[in-house]
């Protein structure tokens, strides 16, 4: 990649894009292309509708949010469906400050800047284009030139309403530059970017005793009044405030409820009129999307003030709770090493998982369901099925928790464990129980960690490492096994030929000798005894097996390995068992002979090629498994 010709493309593209001309040409656009003219709510909405909406079962999936956001769709779509589309159509609730409002490190500052990240690259688009008049500190809307009384007939013919007055410098420029002609004034094409304070603002609280009113509003530049012979003579003001340089795109809050009172006072009109007081002017006219943030103790805090009540009603709240999938869980691990400086370090397979796993536990809250502990809870919010609670559905847990997700443990401490790991081990490559290990070991350094909790937090650990065990020994039989999915398949074949055979009540025709015999009993009861099907149920069981068969033939299905899970696992659990001396003697052994060192070799080559090990962390698993079936 040539850096610098890149720089130069990218440079020659945004020069295409410029445009400048007169009001006149400008009406021309608009009458052609309604969208230029749209609010910074409706122009939020329509950012994120372009990337892709994927509707499914009744759900919609916003696609926006997919590289950074992870296990949150269903807050994310209430985001969207319940703010940012009802103010695109300039609903009430434009009205209202966004406030995210969650845990730590749960990716309530992430949506805002992908928001604003978003919005920079949507301004270089067709559809996301934006015109102000040139030369203006605000970036002011050209429309706003149109007089208040020609408004509504503007309307009648355009389709546009326009909200807003004509800044005072506007006003002043309109006059002096102008003569009045608002047919002559320039107006340019604008690119939203917050380097360059266009169109997106970010406040951050300070020392309440030192930050100025003026961070937001702008100030007086005392060095013109001399020539300009008054504070009030706009051109001796410097319009350079936040509020000043969000106009017509959206304005973050960072940690909104730390700020001093007197700028929180600023919103009330900015949010509910859309205009703010600056010097000493008249209202000035603003259009911005207001976004903040802040944690749920501020939050309640700032509530039980009564001084504050006058903001409460122009809030609108967004819980954003840490994601309770265990699969999302692994890929913001995933991207958090990929943004570091260790990624080059080799981590285990289902290392992150275990992790994950921990994560989501000490989020969730025992349900009170009949049959539904906290490892099956887990397991049915990742989307697997469940054997023995199909009645039950994800939403009805969901519901008995609304709140669930909004405490435990936050992803930057399993991730700084995980860094300890790395760095201490001092080799490149780590797997799940040094993930573990570390995660163990800084539960006594994290300060807002209760002896209680504490407790409960070893106990998901424990949980965590059975999960892990579980996985290690499926995956190293699976590696013993040449061709485990075609083993398992002949398994299958061969038990289903003999169920049929006995729930018809027919004979079996040994392929090598034409034989018939009757259905292999012992091979069957291997089989079923694996899932505790008894003497008595066996019967059921089978035509079961064959009414499922029946039912994918009808749908122009094929019945397969996958296709019943309590099967699936029986023939996973009949084919282990008949490894499981073979892997134990070969893991196990201090002095193995030539035919298991060669099966070792075997295994672990197979590990690296399908199953993503590196040559140390797939003999520290064969050591593991070892241990564990010598127990």
């Amino acid at each position: 990649m040539d850096i610098l010709n890149e720089v130069k493309r990218f440079r020659e593209e945004e020069d295409s894009l410029k445009w400048e001309g007169t009001f006149a040409e400008y009406l021309d656009i608009v009458r052609e292309r309604k969208e230029v003219a749209q609010t910074s709510h409706s122009r939020v909405y329509n950012m994120i509708k372009s990337a892709g909406i994927t509707e499914k079962n009744g759900n919609r999936t916003y696609h926006f949010f997919d590289d950074e956001i992870f296990g949150l769709e269903k807050s994310i779509e209430k985001l969207v469906e319940e703010y940012f589309h009802p103010a695109a159509k300039r609903l009430d609730v434009r009205k209202r400050i966004l406030l995210l409002m969650g845990p730590v490190s749960g990716g309530k500052s992430t949506i805002a800047t992908m928001l604003k990240r978003g919005l920079e690259a949507y301004s270089k688009t067709d559809e996301g284009a934006v015109y102000a008049i040139k030369g203006c500190p605000m970036h002011e809307d050209p429309l706003h030139l149109i007089p208040h009384h020609l408004r509504e007939d503007f309307f009648k013919e355009y389709g546009i309403r326009i909200e807003g007055s004509l800044t005072p410098l506007n006003t002043m420029r309109l006059e002096q530059e102008y003569g009045g002609r608002i047919e002559d004034v320039q107006v340019e094409r604008i690119f939203f970017s917050e380097d360059k304070r266009v169109g997106i603002g970010t406040f951050t609280p300070s020392d309440p005793k030192s930050q100025d009113i003026a961070d937001l509003t702008g100030s007086i530049d005392f060095s013109t009044i001399a020539e300009y012979g008054s504070e009030s003579d706009p051109r001796a003001y410097r319009f350079d405030g936040e509020f000043n340089k969000a106009n017509r795109g959206i304005m973050e809050f960072q940690e909104i409820l730390k700020l001093d009172e007197k700028f929180l006072w600023h919103l009330l009109s900015l949010t509910q009129e859309g205009n703010f007081k600056a010097g000493r002017f008249a209202l000035i006219s603003a259009d911005e999307l207001i976004i903040a943030h802040t944690n749920e103790t501020e939050y309640r805090s700032f509530i039980a003030n009564k001084k504050n009540e006058a903001l409460h009603s122009r809030i609108i709240v967004m819980p954003i709770p840490y994601n309770l999938k265990v699969t999302e869980e692994e890929r913001i691990y995933e991207k958090m090493i990929k943004e570091s400086d260790m990624s080059h370090v080799h981590i285990a397979p289902h290392a992150l998982r275990v992790a994950a796993i921990f994560s989501v536990l000490t989020r969730l809250s025992d349900s009170k369901k009949q049959g539904i502990d906290i490892v099956k809870k887990m397991r049915m919010y990742d989307g697997e099925s469940v054997e023995g609670v199909n009645q039950i559905s994800v939403d009805e847990l969901r519901n008995e928790f609304p709140n669930e997700g909004m405490e435990g443990i936050d992803p930057r401490y399993v991730i700084n464990r995980i860094s300890s790991a790395i760095i201490r081990k001092e080799v490149p490559s780590i797997n799940a129980l040094d993930v573990l290990r570390a995660i163990k070991d800084g539960l006594d350094r994290h300060a807002s960690i209760s002896k209680e909790d504490k407790e409960k937090y070893m106990n998901y650990i424990s949980i965590a490492r059975r999960e892990f065990d579980e996985i290690a020994k499926k995956e190293v039989q699976k590696a013993f096994v040449y061709s485990y999915e075609e083993s398992a398949k002949t398994l299958m074949d061969n038990y289903l030929d003999n169920v049929e055979a006995f729930c018809n009540k027919h004979k079996i025709r040994d392929p090598l000798t034409d034989e018939e015999m009757n259905p292999d009993e012992k091979l069957m009861r291997s089989i079923e005894e694996q899932i505790g099907i008894s003497e008595n149920a066996k019967k059921a069981f089978r035509e079961e097996i064959l009414i499922r068969i029946s039912a994918f033939a009808r749908k122009g299905k094929r019945f397969d390995f996958c296709s019943h899970d309590r099967l699936q696992e029986a023939i996973q659990k009949k084919l282990f068992g008949d490894l499981k001396d073979v892997v134990k003697i070969t893991t196990s052994s201090a002095m193995p002979d030539e035919a298991q060192l060669k099966k070792i070799n075997e295994v672990v080559a197979r590990l690296i090629d399908e199953y993503g090990y590196n040559s140390t962390s797939a003999n520290e698993l064969l050591r593991y498994v070892g241990s564990l079936l010598n127990r």
